[in-house]
């Protein structure tokens, strides 16, 4: 049987067997380069590729092409540069390994070493977006040089945004990528200024940078310099054939006070949204984020979890580091009843906390009263507090903006306002944040 024949055959009962996206993405690039006693040597497009072939798929493929020529057959998996290695070695000897720490990018912040795309587990909820940002970072879709992560927060799209820094640096380690947030580059703008470094910090991003990572893209709503210096170093960019991948909660067409060159250049990049996992995703992130602490959850805690934590990603990690502190502090095995207690903790204010109880609690703190709160009043001692209630609203309901907005009489570009600005404060203010912890434990326990 030619090998070609033999390889398609493979390839067929794979694709029955593993996901869409999956089977898209590792098996379709393989090409077939021989069969001969009883050895079948395939190519893969690079060293990521291969190690997630065979440490995935190698046994599989394996198999079928044992039951398809009737004999054991042996995986060989090579490269581009011709390197190869058998599918059931190890794979330390073909790639470096990433040190164990956050790795820094050539620009602005670290890229946490977890956040990679081995370590992203993809379900129904992201794998359109998971394999646009595989194939932008393997370089493999070369019409479409911009991706926008779209999710509401804790849903994946940072880890997914420096997945892609780490991806190119480990493969391509002479690419120049930056990582930083909107906020970042609004700062780092306004510094230049400030000590007569304003071309050097045009030229950084306009010809020194091959990837932008720009999170958070929303916070430039409203700072006009900002978004002209943003909108010249993306056509500089787009104009040599640079990658960009933004990151928001927020669609393009929502963010307010946006430059319509910039919203056009935002809407035309490939607009991929992550949405929150369902259950057998979130037990599998579950499962994957207590290996990595070399812990193993017994099935019906990981079960449990996976049922009554069903916010985002980030809650799923709380109820996990919660449920292996106790268990590690008190001394106690990791059940059903130790599980419960951690989560009726977490969950247990959420179903109370609405968006009237917020305005109550935020008027009789800063003791204003809800008809100022709601009213078109600008005068400071108003404003302020209509902006933590509308920060708190978003961050404890489930509302959308344009219902918080409408409870206090303001369109929702006016609510996205107040959500940047107390977001802005409590980065840079410590007394502030202080406040707002005290805010929010008193929401969260209901002592108001």
């Amino acid at each position: 049987m030619p090998f070609e024949t033999i390889w398609r055959d493979i390839k067929s009962a794979l694709k029955s067997q593993i996901p869409a996206h999956s089977y898209r993405m590792w098996v379709e690039p393989l090409d077939v380069v021989s069969f001969d006693d009883h050895r079948l040597v395939v190519s893969s497009p690079n060293f990521f590729s291969r190690k997630r072939v065979t440490e995935n798929y190698g046994a599989l493929i394996e198999a079928e092409a044992a039951r398809i020529v009737g004999g054991k057959c042996l995986l060989t998996i090579e490269i581009a540069n011709g390197q190869t290695r058998k599918a059931c070695e190890p794979s330390d000897g073909f790639q470096l390994a990433l040190p164990q720490m956050s790795i820094r990018p050539h620009s602005g912040r670290l890229l946490r070493k977890d956040f990679t795309f081995d370590q992203f587990v993809v379900g129904g909820n992201n794998d359109f977006a998971y394999s646009a940002s595989l194939s932008l970072a393997s370089k493999r879709n070369n019409g479409q040089n911009t991706l926008y992560l779209l999710s509401d927060t804790g849903m994946g799209k940072s880890h997914l945004s420096q997945a892609i820094g780490h991806h190119i640096l480990s493969e391509y380690p002479r690419e120049k990528v930056y990582y930083i947030t909107a906020e970042d580059f609004t700062n780092e703008m306004i510094t230049s200024f400030r000590h007569d470094a304003f071309n050097t910090f045009k030229e950084k991003y306009r010809r020194g940078c091959d990837v932008l990572l720009l999170e958070d893209v929303h916070h430039i709503s409203g700072k006009e310099r900002t978004q002209i210096e943003l909108s010249h170093t993306l056509d500089s960019l787009l104009e040599a054939n640079k990658k960009i991948i933004f990151s928001s909660c927020y669609l393009p067409t929502e963010i307010p006070k946006l430059d319509d060159k910039i919203r056009s250049r935002l809407g035309c990049s490939l607009i991929s949204s992550i949405e929150p996992p369902d259950f057998q995703t979130r037990a599998r992130i579950l499962k994957r984020k207590a290996a990595l602490r070399g812990a193993t959850l017994p099935k019906e805690v990981v079960h449990y979890l996976a049922a009554e934590l069903t916010e985002d990603v980030r809650q799923l990690e709380s109820g996990l580091i919660g449920v292996m502190a106790k268990s590690s502090l008190l001394g106690l095995p990791i059940d059903l009843s130790l599980a419960a207690s951690v989560v009726n903790h977490i969950v247990r204010s959420r179903t109370k906390i609405t968006i009237e109880g917020i305005k109550k609690l935020v008027s009789r703190e800063y003791r204003v009263s809800l008809k100022d709160m709601e009213s078109k009043s600008r005068r400071h001692c108003h404003v302020k507090p209509r902006q933590i209630a509308i920060y708190l609203a978003r961050r404890y309901t489930d509302s959308p903006l344009q219902t918080i907005g409408k409870s206090f009489n303001r369109y929702h570009a006016t609510a996205l306002h107040s959500i940047n600005t107390i977001e802005n404060e409590l980065r840079h203010n410590e007394a502030f944040r202080r406040q707002m912890d005290i805010l929010c434990h008193k929401l969260e326990t209901g002592k108001s």
